[in-house]
Order: structure tokens, then C-alpha cells, then sequence
């Protein structure tokens, strides 16, 4: 357990460094940005890395709504839920920690959005409430069959992880202009707790969402393929 948990945690880290560290430091360099398509490659990149990194440890969720569409999907035992969703916050504020004092090393600093997640005037496109709610629920719907249908028995074993970071890059390439993406409460929280103020306002709907995309993904899963 403490192995696996310390995997969820390096996992989530280098997600939310890697992912978060591409929009704050690379995203809008002046001439050689990456933009939006570069950080959506970042975050595909973070979670396939780390899938085949450390993924035979932990089974490789790296965010708390992966684990609960996995519990629910029946393929992850409710008493370990809890400990994997501790151990994947905790993981995405320090990787928050670090990269903010790596990102105030820079000369005239200003914080910013810190690539937190946002609705409304925080969206990036401008885009509500409702709009984020259901691109959020969505989209972690999505990404959970992904999830479930790559590790399935019945797909050739060591591709998944291709299938989920592609997955998730193709997710951020959708959403970003909406909320930042999120589709995982444990990023999001990271980066919410630097900038404070209207991120941590906005933070329930980064909890709420994925979650419940994650947990009707797992239904959907189980729905198509219950003898898995």
C-alpha cells in the first residue's frame, strides 16, 4: 500500500508539474510559446510517462476522479479510495509549491491565473457555469471509458497508456478555451490554493464535475462490458 500510494503520489506530481509547469512557463514564451496545443500535448505526455513509469505499482490513476470511475467500474477496491485520493492531492500541491517558486525566480513575477482551473470571467473563452459544468462531466465520462476500455482483458496488454495520454491530450485540445481543463479535482486543487481568492470560489465545480463524470463513466463501462 505504501508504495503504491507513494506511486500515485510521484504520478500526480509530474502531471500537474509537467501539465500546469507547460501553461505557466512555456504556453505564452514570447516567439517560441507552445500555446494551447503544446500544454495539451503536456498533459497527454505527463500521464504517459508516468503510466509506464510507475503505473505496475499503482495501476496509475493520478487523479480522484480516475479512482472513483475505477471503484465504481468494479475495478479498484473501495477501502483503498480514500488513501489514493490523500496521496494524489497531496502530490498535486507540491508539485503546485515547486513550480511557483521555480515561476518567482523570474524577474517582475505576477502570479496570474497560475493555470488554474476557471468559469465566467475565469474561463479562458469567457464561457459559464453550466457551459463548464458539462464539459467537465463530459469529458471525465470519456476519459473513463478510455481508461476502462484500453486496460480491458480483451485489448492487447502495454498499449493503454498510449490510448489514455492520447486521451487526455485530446481532452485538454477540446477544453481548454473553457474552464482550463480539469477533468481531475487533485489538479485543480493544486493550483487553486496559489492563486486563492476566485480559484478556491470556483474549486467545488472541479470536484463535482469530474467526479461525477468519473463515476458515470465506471456505470457506462460497466453497462457495456459487465463480465470484464
Amino acid at each position: 500500500m505504501q508504495k503504491s500510494l507513494g506511486a500515485e503520489f510521484l504520478g500526480t506530481f509530474w502531471l500537474v508539474f509537467g501539465g500546469c509547469g507547460s501553461a505557466v512557463l512555456a504556453a505564452a514564451y514570447p516567439e517560441l510559446g507552445i500555446g494551447f496545443v503544446g500544454v495539451a500535448f503536456a498533459f497527454g505526455l505527463t500521464v504517459l510517462t508516468m503510466a509506464y513509469a510507475v503505473g505496475g505499482i499503482s495501476g496509475g490513476h493520478f487523479n480522484p476522479a480516475v479512482s472513483l470511475g475505477l471503484t465504481v467500474a468494479g475495478r479498484f477496491p473501495a477501502a483503498r479510495l480514500v488513501p489514493y485520493v490523500v496521496a494524489q492531492v497531496v502530490g498535486a500541491i507540491a508539485a503546485a509549491a515547486l513550480l511557483y517558486l521555480i515561476a518567482s525566480g523570474k524577474a517582475g513575477f505576477e502570479l496570474g491565473g497560475f493555470a488554474a482551473n476557471g468559469y465566467g470571467d475565469h474561463s479562458p473563452g469567457g464561457y459559464s457555469l453550466l457551459s463548464a459544468l458539462l464539459i467537465e462531466v463530459l469529458l471525465t465520462v470519456f476519459f473513463l471509458i478510455i481508461i476502462l476500455g484500453s486496460t480491458s482483458s480483451r485489448v492487447p496488454a502495454g498499449f493503454a497508456p498510449l490510448a489514455i495520454g492520447l486521451g487526455l491530450t485530446l481532452i485538454h485540445l477540446v477544453s481548454i478555451p473553457v474552464t482550463n481543463t480539469s477533468v481531475n479535482p487533485a489538479r485543480s486543487t493544486g493550483q487553486a490554493l496559489f492563486v486563492g481568492g476566485w480559484a478556491l470560489q470556483q474549486l467545488w465545480l472541479f470536484w463535482i464535475a469530474p467526479l461525477a463524470g468519473g463515476a458515470l463513466g465506471g456505470l457506462v463501462w460497466k453497462f457495456l462490458d459487465d463480465a470484464d
